[in-house]
């Protein structure tokens, strides 16, 4: 399994134990988070990790409502709070990737997303988030607001 997926179920696990039961985020960043990279030790050693799972519960947790939004908007008839709660933890966090993290092109995002769902959650969620965060994603660039940079990413924001 490759570093970042590792790195992205420490960040689900600890976005399922805030979301769960909404408490102080510094008590699940302190007992979750840190407890899960203590047992991955090639990654708690590394800051730049460390960061990456820091920041991804941050921002999501940040971006929690607007994310909502944007879902809300894609499962017409749905209600976002009917959605499972890990199903809807893995679409915040995709949105998260697609708009805080230039460095992550958004195909690997959502393929991230997919494998996180078919792990964690039920057999049709893979598709259910697919679909899902396809849909936001043409919404985002559309709208301007996917800026990606490095090599290989899209270098200034998407146009209509």
């Amino acid at each position: 399994m490759n570093r970042r997926r590792l790195l992205r179920e420490i960040a689900l696990r600890s976005l399922y134990a805030y979301f769960s039961d909404p408490e102080d985020v510094s008590l699940v960043l302190t007992n979750v988070m840190r407890r899960d990279l203590a047992m991955q030790p090639e990654l708690a050693s590394e800051k730049a990790d460390v960061r990456f799972v820091e920041d991804l519960i941050l921002a999501c947790i940040r971006l929690q409502d607007m994310s909502d939004a944007l879902i809300g908007a894609r499962t017409a008839n749905w209600e976002v709070e009917r959605t499972a709660l890990i199903d809807r933890i893995i679409l915040r966090m995709g949105i998260t990737e697609f708009l805080e993290f230039e460095d992550i092109p958004t195909r690997v995002t959502i393929n991230e997303c997919i494998e996180l769902a078919k792990n964690f959650s039920t057999a049709k969620s893979g598709k259910f988030v697919n679909g899902v965060l396809d849909a936001i994603l043409i919404d985002l660039k559309s709208a301007g607001r996917i800026v990606k940079k490095g090599r290989g990413l899209i270098d200034t924001p998407s146009k209509s």
